[in-house]
């Protein structure tokens, strides 16, 4: 009994550090998914008119 005790200890441990790194992984996916957001929005263009095509060609 006491070797089976020890194997579930281990094992909830094991467990417990995998689940905090997958929830660390989730919270990095979601702070870069939300600057991404923030980077990828029109305010952030500068407009240039050498890159601009003219309406008449």
């Amino acid at each position: 009994m006491e070797t089976f005790k020890k194997v579930a200890k281990i094992a909830c441990i094991v467990i417990a550090v995998a689940a905090a790194i997958c929830g660390i992984v989730v919270a990095i996916k979601q702070i870069k998914a939300k600057k991404e957001l923030q980077a990828d929005s029109e305010e952030n263009y500068v407009s240039c008119s050498c890159c601009e095509i003219p309406e008449n060609m």
